[in-house]
């Protein structure tokens, strides 16, 4: 059964990315027990913002924010209207599914999140959650079948080019990482820690400077 689950999960991630050779990567790729793990998301406190603002004029902030605080403001109001829910009962079910993963039931708050996207299958940040606990499970072809959905949807979402990069560097991909992580930073310049991983896997993929 477990080889068929790992066997189904490399499957999985190779008709995302539309490439191959990373079974071996994965096959290798086995994390503790209860470790911790998260994709970026959303601060816990979030500006109140108008639902109908417009996103352009946010993104375009974002990247001449002229310094980290401005930055962070802005990246709050955005955050905020992504997680701006279209329905009483979408906004029931996302308070659930956070209080089944407090709990650390996260079975749970996926069969929640489940519910969400077949209610509303336009709401980027169930898609973006549901995401999260995949990886947190180590599930990466049903986080990356995800994050591919929250990307179509909006192709400018930093928290999933970061999380694809994080999936990509995990399974030894670097150079779609590095790839990803740029497409992250060249939304959102002010990502913490991402530019440390760039320069990083700049050296490692293309080799340093002469």
């Amino acid at each position: 059964m477990a080889v068929r689950f790992l066997f189904a999960r490399t499957l999985c991630l190779a008709l995302v990315l539309g490439t191959s050779g990373l079974a071996p990567a994965l096959a290798q790729q086995v994390d503790p027990p209860g470790k911790q793990k998260k994709l970026p998301e959303a601060p816990a406190k979030l500006p109140k913002v108008d639902r109908n603002k417009n996103l352009e004029f946010l993104f375009g902030a974002l990247k001449a924010a002229p310094d980290e605080a401005s930055a962070k403001h802005v990246e709050a109001r955005i955050w905020a209207i992504w997680l701006q829910t279209p329905s009483d009962t979408a906004a029931l079910l996302m308070a659930r599914a956070k209080t089944a993963v407090d709990a650390k039931k996260i079975e749970v708050g996926i069969k929640l999140l489940d519910s969400v996207i077949k209610l509303r299958p336009d709401y980027i940040e169930a898609w973006n959650r549901r995401a999260t606990l995949y990886y947190m499970q180590n599930d990466y072809g049903r986080s990356l079948a995800d994050i591919q959905q929250v990307l179509i949807r909006e192709p400018r979402h930093f928290g999933a080019l970061a999380g694809l990069g994080m999936i990509m560097q995990e399974v030894g991909d670097e150079k779609r990482a590095l790839e990803a992580y740029r497409k992250a930073l060249a939304v959102n310049p002010h990502l913490e820690k991402i530019p440390d991983q760039v320069k990083a896997l700049t050296e490692k993929v293309e080799g340093r400077d002469i």
